[in-house]
């Protein structure tokens, strides 16, 4: 009997201890300033900012209080500004940035929250440009795009 009371006990202690709940935020204004899961008292799983106007500032996923997987974030006006991925709450993989206008006007590998590998910049929608970065620093720019291609290894731009 004693060890059936022990294993209720711990069972209601994990489950108050380890439990998600929806926190929402407001501004002094009233409007919604982020939702999202904590638990433990850390962001987790699926969040979304605002801002006070009440259009989406950035929204994304995080696990133990770090943005992790791809994210997204909007200008006030709500025109998209930037997406991409993040790993332990640091910049990874590929980044693709907006215009205000909404084109895309660059994308760029990243590495540790710098460009690290090729940047490519567009122009009306046209591939213009050709950037290759080490740990944020410029190595060689390329505008002709057929040399870029001649010079460089195509399978990193995956």
């Amino acid at each position: 009997m004693k060890n059936n009371v022990f294993i209720v006990c711990f069972f209601i202690t994990f489950s108050l201890v380890g439990q998600k709940i929806y926190h929402k935020s407001f501004y002094e204004n009233g409007t919604l300033q982020k939702e999202g899961w904590l638990e433990n008292n850390q962001k987790t799983d699926y969040w979304i900012f605002y801002y006070k106007n009440g259009n989406i500032k950035k929204e994304g996923r995080f696990k133990s209080n770090l943005p992790v997987k791809y994210w997204f974030f909007y200008r006030e006006n709500s025109s998209k500004e930037k997406e991409g991925h993040f790993v332990n709450g640091i910049q990874s993989k590929w980044w693709i940035f907006y215009s205000k206008k909404g084109n895309t006007y660059q994308k760029c590998q990243i590495k540790n929250n710098k460009k690290n590998g090729y940047c490519l910049l567009y122009k009306k929608h046209k591939l213009t440009k050709a950037v290759k970065f080490k740990e944020g620093v410029k190595l060689k720019e390329w505008n002709n795009l057929s040399s870029f291609a001649e010079e460089n290894n195509l399978n990193d731009l995956k």
